[in-house]
């Protein structure tokens, strides 16, 4: 019976080639049970063509189409196929059925597919650090039964979808650095397995919602760099161990029961750290009779049926007991009242005068001035990270801003110093670490230099291979390590599949140094310009595809970050690539940094043909401004030549002056394009690359696209590129 209800359910959920078939043979007279007996005796339980169940299959077809077709998915097709059977990357089965999807890290674009609630035995979803969604919502049909949801770090807006709600073997769900917008829905009741939520760095509003209380399995819970209000009571009950609500908008008292966590990160918001209000004296409840029964008014006020002075009268609705009693409770909550007031001002006062005294800080009394300051700085740092509340919301009164700034001042845990690496996700290394990897920073591991710094190549014991940027003192605005940490703080909060990931840090004798993910390829202008005749040119899909992820990386950095981050040294030696030629933007976060003089000019050759015009006109660097160098760097993509060369007739010794007159001239155009290329590239897609290099490079700033236009331009010359075979 039940191989014949998994058959059926096999056979309802079969893909559109096969429901033909039926058609075809319902026509000759063949009724629906013997079409599903005969498919159940020809014992194909996995699907029509293959070992996988059709359904999946099905699904896995438009998932495919949805993410525009990605040639990394390799063993993928649009249609039919045998996923199981033939090892589609990524994709795990037990049996016939698909249980598991990871494609996470593959800077995969477009969005899920609309029928995944078909995957009935799919558990494991992770598409996490792609650049999916594009502002879209997360579809509502998801798979039913996951107990792993990872969509994290990708470009989803709107609100969750309420079919997460439904999903109750759900244990894992990971929906953090998104675009995710609005109130949370009261939708959490049912999901009493979950174990992790991670709803950090979005754009959600609103209070918690009460069915967060029903989340009994709930041990970590993130939901830091949003815009959430209200009180967190809600959460006071749960089993949590790793709790962050850092930088929102959360009010009220911290619950006792949370002030035991040992990962709690509370700071950012407005919470009211004076000693919570005792509860009022226990009232019982209005007494209720048996059904059918009148209250009297002397049981419901506490009076027995005797009269009080054995007198028999019923006029009194209050006995002297109660009298008493009201009259005793008005004393109590008086003096209680009495006392919070006394309290809180005394607090005020030893706040105004004694800040830096011995019982608010685990600090020497020597340290009190400077440990004000720290403060100060620190929250003011935790401050510029938080979301900006909407034009014309109201601020806060000025003592609630003074409590943001201290926000744990009178807790049980340290002061959070602004040197304080908790603080940072990002891991910390020794000097000592680094200089073994570096091999002392030998000339033979130098990789590059540029304005703030060098980079050398480092191997660790454990076979990981980094790369260190070790920045000048000079280049930090005060010359100080608290410069240092800020500017490590500020970048540990960038998080995009195509910007280069900040592993970790160093700040010891005087040494900064900056530790980064490894590119073995490279940076573009190296594979552009610096390649031997022995190197494989750079085919025309990778080009777009390189084109297309650098435009992610600014659009991120100009319209998702808040505030907008301009690149301000933008060009072709600072996008990396991988193994899979994927790029990835470097010194992101660095415009507040001073061009060291020592290393300013061995950038001069990159940054004087990279200007834009309104540089030598207004002297101001704009977001427009990187789009146009971002134009060059296309040009550079297109044709193979450098920015700027000497080596070429005068003509043509700056690309943009040669190359911006020819954009829109195709016979131009052809003789303009890379060599290397050999003629194979698609003719249409060519002029569309040109037409969106053409808008980028406009000398007038205002008419220049925004980055999100860029990204969609590009999109689109994929996809039709796709849909016609160009590639």
């Amino acid at each position: 019976m039940t191989a014949l209800l998994f058959s059926l359910k096999k056979f309802v959920c079969a893909s559109s080639s096969f429901r033909v078939e039926m058609a075809k043979e319902r026509g000759k007279g063949m009724t629906v049970f013997g079409i599903l007996l005969a498919y159940i005796l020809l014992g194909n339980t996995g699907g029509v063509d293959g070992t996988t169940d059709q359904a999946d299959t099905s699904c896995l077809n438009v998932l495919f189409s949805s993410l525009n077709s990605p040639s990394q998915l390799r063993g993928w097709v649009p249609s039919g196929g045998d996923p199981c059977g033939e090892s589609w990357f990524g994709v795990i089965c037990t049996g016939s059925a698909v249980t598991s999807i990871k494609l996470p890290d593959l800077g995969l674009t477009g969005t899920l597919g609309y029928n995944m609630a078909s995957m009935i035995s799919l558990t494991e979803f992770d598409m996490s650090n792609n650049n999916l969604g594009g502002g879209n919502s997360i579809p509502y049909s998801l798979p039913p039964n996951l107990q792993k949801l990872n969509l994290g770090s990708n470009q989803f807006g709107s609100n969750i979808p309420y079919s997460i709600s439904q999903m109750v073997p759900l244990k894992y769900l990971n929906l953090a650095h998104n675009q995710l917008q609005g109130n949370l829905s009261d939708m959490f009741g049912s999901l009493t397995n979950l174990s992790t939520m991670d709803l950090s760095f979005n754009q959600l509003t609103g209070n918690l919602p009460e069915s967060f209380g029903s989340l009994s399995s709930l041990t970590t819970l993130h939901l830091e760099n949003n815009q959430f209000t209200g009180q967190i009571d809600v959460l006071a009950n749960l089993p949590l161990q790793d709790l962050n609500l850092a930088n929102n908008h959360f009010t009220g008292w911290i619950p006792d029961k949370l002030k035991n966590i040992n990962n709690l990160r509370t700071d950012g918001n407005t919470f009211n750290l004076s000693p919570a209000p005792t509860p009022p004296p226990y009232s019982p409840p209005p007494y209720s009779p048996p059904p059918g029964r009148k209250i009297n008014p002397r049981e419901q006020y506490g009076g027995n049926n005797q009269s009080s002075g054995g007198g028999g009268g019923s006029n009194s609705g209050i006995g002297t007991g109660g009298i008493a009693g009201v009259i005793a409770s008005i004393l109590l909550i008086s003096i209680v009242a009495a006392i919070f007031l006394v309290r809180r001002k005394l607090q005020k006062s030893s706040r105004e005068n004694t800040l830096g005294k011995e019982q608010h800080f685990a600090h020497h009394p020597s340290d009190v001035a400077k440990e004000t300051k720290t403060i100060h700085k620190s929250s003011m740092l935790h401050m510029a990270t938080m979301p900006q509340p909407p034009h014309g919301s109201l601020k806060p009164p000025p003592v609630e801003q003074h409590r943001s700034f201290d926000g744990d001042e009178f807790s049980n845990k340290p002061i959070m110093r602004k040197d304080d690496r908790t603080s940072i996700k990002a891991s910390v290394y020794s000097v000592a670490d680094l200089q073994i990897a570096t091999e002392s920073f030998s000339i033979h591991n130098l990789i590059g230099e540029g304005s703030f710094g060098r980079v050398y190549k480092a191997e660790f014991g454990d076979g990981k291979v980094m790369a260190v940027k070790k920045i000048n003192s000079s280049a930090l605005p005060n010359h100080s390590p608290d410069d240092f940490i800020e500017l490590v703080s500020n970048i540990s909060c960038l998080h995009h599949p195509n910007l280069s990931e900040l592993v970790g840090y160093c700040s010891q004798y005087g040494q900064y140094l900056l530790v980064y993910e490894y590119y073995n390829n490279g940076s573009l202008h190296d594979i552009l310009h610096l390649s031997d005749e022995y190197s494989n040119p750079l085919s025309w899909t990778a080009r777009v595809k390189i084109a297309l992820g650098t435009a992610r990386a600014l659009e991120y950095l100009h319209e998702v970050c808040s505030p907008s981050i301009v690149h301000r040294n933008f060009n072709s030696s600072k996008i990396l690539l991988d193994a899979e030629l994927n790029p990835h933007l470097s010194d992101c976060g660095f415009e507040n940094l001073a061009p060291d003089e020592e290393f300013q000019a061995l950038e001069q050759k990159f940054s004087t043909v990279y200007n834009p015009p309104e540089l030598s006109t207004s002297g101001d660097y704009t977001l427009k401004s990187d789009v146009y160098n971002f134009g060059i760097v296309m040009l550079e993509l297109l044709t193979g030549k450098k920015p700027f060369d000497r080596s070429r007739p005068r003509p043509e010794q700056s690309l943009i002056q040669w190359a911006a007159p020819r954009l829109h001239d195709i016979d131009a155009l052809d003789r303009m394009v890379d060599p290397a290329l050999k003629g194979l590239y698609p003719a249409k897609s060519l002029s569309r690359f040109a037409d969106v290099i053409a808008l980028c490079v406009q000398s007038e700033p205002e008419f220049r696209p925004p980055m999100s236009e860029v990204v969609q331009a590009l999109v689109r010359l994929v996809q039709r590129a796709n849909r016609a075979r160009e590639y």
